[in-house]
């Protein structure tokens, strides 16, 4: 069994999220291969589905009857790297399982960030050949389903491995985690200005404050 795994979830709600729905691409070879071992499973959430989380993907509770239950899912021992689109979300609803995260999402926005949006669609349409955009359309009815995005997530990948000449997944990773570290503070009084920029005063303040983002400490440590 590979240990690299493209990852997603579909969950009751955003707030207090419980899995219902996980798919995953295991990833055989060099990514830009053809991949086959794929995945997808729901589950019982044994809670009701918010309606803004139906909204998004569209999964209703009475589906799920029969499924397993939401605390039976396991990630497979071998998984070295798990790899998604806002992957610690994900990472979080199945348990904080002790891998190695790549974080899609962080590395489009320092590969990309001349983009309006760095959602998963969008990015999508953005990487996508102007001429396959009407079949891309087709696919993106599907999105939001965990299997689909999954592949989408895959699609990205390629495209910021290729662009950044990257292969080895020991360099993915560190690209992965210095996209993650913040430049700019991004919420609070003083949003928007550099961190390295940030009163010395607030920054002993923050880092105080419980439940502190890792990768905004990473960001307040490496400012002094």
């Amino acid at each position: 069994m590979s240990g690299i795994l493209i990852f997603d979830t579909e969950t009751t709600d955003a707030s207090e999220p419980v899995l219902i729905e996980a798919a995953g691409i295991y990833i055989e070879g060099s990514p830009f291969d053809k991949q086959h071992n794929v995945f997808t499973q729901r589950y019982n959430p044994e809670k009701p589905i918010s309606y803004g989380a139906m909204a998004t993907h569209h999964i209703l509770d009475e589906e799920l009857v029969g499924c397993p239950k939401s605390s039976e899912f396991k990630l497979n021992v071998n998984v070295k790297y798990l790899i998604g689109h806002n992957i610690d979300f994900d990472w979080s609803v199945i348990g904080k399982p002790p891998v190695k995260r790549i974080d899609t999402l962080a590395m489009a926005r320092a590969v990309y960030p001349e983009l309006d949006s760095h959602g998963l669609i969008a990015l999508s349409y953005a990487l996508c050949d102007v001429n396959k955009r009407k079949q891309l359309r087709e696919v993106l009815k599907n999105a939001h389903s965990a299997l689909t995005d999954v592949k989408l997530c895959l699609s990205v990948l390629r495209n910021i491995l290729q662009k950044m000449d990257l292969h080895k997944w020991s360099d993915i990773y560190a690209f992965s985690e210095e996209s993650r570290i913040p430049k700019i503070m991004p919420f609070g009084k003083h949003k928007g200005i550099a961190i390295k920029a940030l009163p010395d005063d607030y920054k002993i303040w923050l880092r105080k404050q419980p439940n502190v983002d890792e990768y905004l400490l990473k960001a307040l440590n490496a400012a002094e």
